[in-house]
């Protein structure tokens, strides 16, 4: 699944515009490395996205078969780490 769609289906962000619009101003890394919008994630990666007032981490528990995942389930697919 592309990152920008992985990030709005387990409800980092709230559009996957937002998402898109991220990916191109350069705020957010998978496994260190800047991403693209068309990246693809997999079980296990570190994504990463830079704030204003901070960094913050997830790592990738499972990937969504759907587009969307309810709220009350998003600790199924991503942790937040440190």
């Amino acid at each position: 699944m592309r990152v920008d769609k992985w990030l709005s289906a387990v409800n980092v962000v709230k559009r996957r515009t937002v998402a898109t619009d991220m990916l191109k101003s350069g705020v957010v890394y998978v496994n260190g490395i800047q991403a693209k919008a068309s990246k693809n994630v997999a079980v296990g990666d570190k994504i990463t996205i830079e704030y204003l007032k901070g960094a913050k981490s997830y790592e990738v528990l499972k990937v969504p078969a759907t587009k969307t995942i309810p709220k009350s389930q998003k600790e199924e697919y991503v942790r937040e780490v440190e």
